[in-house]
């Protein structure tokens, strides 16, 4: 399984930015469960920032509420991240995480490789 990320970059504070994070190589064995986005910001331990469920629920860092906004394309396998308003405290290495279930019984779990999002002030 691979998830590529897309989007990030430097943008001025109060600007938006949409990340979306693709999964491939998930045959009908992969049942994916969580579909999310943590962030590691310099000198910071990796924190998670939103995550939606297969069922629809959604998770949401308290920096994040109000401003953020995560989504997920089932059929396309896709988890999304709008960052709207952003702040310089945003800045950070984004990763997308999956995880789910093997032939519904074994667990996994896979990060993406990251995504840089640099909030100027």
């Amino acid at each position: 399984v691979q998830l590529q990320a897309f989007g990030g970059g430097l943008v001025p504070a109060g600007r938006s930015v949409r990340l979306s994070c693709a999964a491939s190589g998930t045959g009908s064995m992969f049942s994916i469960n969580n579909m999310g986005w943590y962030r590691r910001a310099p000198g910071k331990e990796r924190e998670l920032v939103a995550s939606v469920e297969s069922g629809g629920s959604l998770i949401y860092a308290d920096s994040a509420k109000g401003r953020f906004t995560v989504s997920r394309d089932n059929a396309k396998n896709t988890v999304y991240l709008q960052m709207n308003n952003l702040k310089p405290e945003d800045t950070a290495v984004y990763l997308c995480h999956v995880d789910g279930l093997i032939l519904g019984t074994s667990r996994f779990n896979y990060w993406g490789q990251g995504t840089q999002v640099t909030v100027s002030s």
